[in-house]
């Protein structure tokens, strides 16, 4: 059973690994990649929060909504990741 903020901390460690700060982007729909299935609601709803928390910035264009993460905010950031790794091991 995941913890909310433990699906953040996965979302935030997925992107701080690809380099997706500031100016570079990726689709919000490749945030849910690598969650089971059955958690694919959670994960969408977790984006939507992080979003709402200014962690995750917004780029809107043509081809759908892309996001990066808000380096004003990477305590916060490096919190959740933490939480992650602690589940992981």
């Amino acid at each position: 059973m995941w913890l909310d903020d433990e699906v953040k901390g996965k979302i935030l460690h997925k992107l701080t690994r690809a380099g997706k700060f500031e100016h570079s982007h990726t689709a919000v729909e490749n945030l849910q990649k690598g969650f089971p299935k059955d958690m694919i609601g959670e994960v969408k709803d977790m984006v939507n929060n992080l979003k709402k928390e200014g962690i995750l910035i917004v780029k809107p264009t043509s081809y759908g909504e892309q996001v990066s993460i808000n380096l004003d905010l990477k305590e916060k950031v490096l919190e959740y990741i933490k939480l992650f790794l602690d589940k992981k091991d």
